[in-house]
């Protein structure tokens, strides 16, 4: 569990603020409930589930070892993403059940067609964003 107050940091480190729609991907009993809380009360909602039609600008994706194919699963959580938009994969961080090597991350976010831009510490969790390459500004 986190301090309300490095829970409304952490949101800010994610770069969630009001307005934002974010969708939470592989939420489980494991979660952090204040940092989710914040989350929501900094973006002014409720998170989308899977299930939304909404074009999110963040997605949230808890991440453990043995969940999957990682990079499946950041194809499919691309569908619903804005332009702008941008994921956080939150894993448990080294020595925690559920661990995920950094490597991972690494390999699969290019193979979904994103780029790892920054990890950072959250709590017990380690918070690696990904985004979509810009495309080349066609100028002539």
């Amino acid at each position: 569990m986190v301090a309300a107050a490095d829970a409304q940091n952490y949101a800010q480190k994610l770069g969630i603020s009001h307005g934002l729609v974010v969708q939470e991907l592989g939420w489980d009993e494991d979660t952090d409930d204040a940092l989710r809380a914040e989350i929501e009360e900094v973006s002014g909602g409720e998170m989308v589930d899977v299930d939304s039609d909404e074009v999110v600008d963040a997605v949230l994706l808890w991440w453990r070892e043995g969940d999957g194919d990682l990079a499946d699963e950041l194809m499919d959580a691309i569908g619903p993403l804005s332009d702008e938009g941008f994921i956080w994969v939150l894993t448990p961080k080294t020595g925690q059940s559920g661990h995920v090597d950094p490597s991972e991350i690494a390999e699969a976010a290019p193979t979904a067609g994103l780029t790892q831009t920054s990890t950072i510490s959250l709590g017990s969790w380690t918070g690696s964003r990904l985004v979509q390459p810009k495309a080349p500004s066609k100028q002539r």
